[in-house]
């Protein structure tokens, strides 16, 4: 699905792209970064077409969304809350 697609899909679901980010419990910049690729990974395509086709029909899929439990997606790379440039590596014993 092209990133204009999803975009409209999100919104006849009546939700930013930054709502759509939280409910799913990933952070705003993980969705739209793939406004530069202009296509979305087929798993937020799903997930954005059920939203918008339960919004049209009148079904809350907020409801739907808040029974089921899962963790929020871990962010990659080394960063760390409070801290630039997150944790430093220690360093490796070596012989010498």
């Amino acid at each position: 699905m092209t990133y204009e697609e999803f975009r409209r899909q999100v919104g006849k679901a009546g939700l930013t792209v930054k709502d759509f980010a939280e409910l799913i419990k990933q952070t705003p910049n993980s969705i739209t970064n793939h406004a530069a690729d202009g296509e979305v990974p087929s798993h937020l395509a799903i997930i954005a077409a059920l939203m918008g086709d339960m919004a049209e029909a009148g079904v809350d899929f907020r409801a739907t969304l808040g029974r089921i439990e899962y963790a929020a997606s871990k962010p990659r790379g080394g960063a760390m809350k409070g801290r630039f440039g997150g944790s430093r590596q220690g360093d490796l014993p070596l012989p010498k």
